[in-house]
């Protein structure tokens, strides 16, 4: 999913506010330095997801025979794919 610069810098900054108000969570460095790390964290990420989705569509359209995207064959082989993939990445 594509999201927005301004999206993920609001994601970034309430995983930092919420990071901090938890007593049991000592920053290690200043709240900006966080959230910039959350933020390239979340980048990467979303990189890696749109990576796995191109890549699960290919291994669907790549099936002997053709299944149709939306339908429930498709969905439940995309779904399985995906979380297979997410899983090999460590998510």
């Amino acid at each position: 999913m594509r999201l927005s610069r301004e999206k993920v810098n609001a994601l970034a900054h309430a995983a930092t506010h919420e990071l901090a108000k938890h007593p049991e969570v000592k920053l290690l460095q200043d709240r900006n330095q966080i959230r910039l790390e959350i933020r390239q964290w979340l980048e990467r990420l979303l990189v890696a997801e749109e990576r796995i989705d191109a890549a699960v569509r290919q291994k669907i359209t790549s099936q002997k025979r053709e299944i149709l995207e939306a339908s429930q064959e498709w969905d439940i082989l995309y779904r399985r794919y995906y979380q297979e993939a997410m899983k090999k990445l460590g998510v």
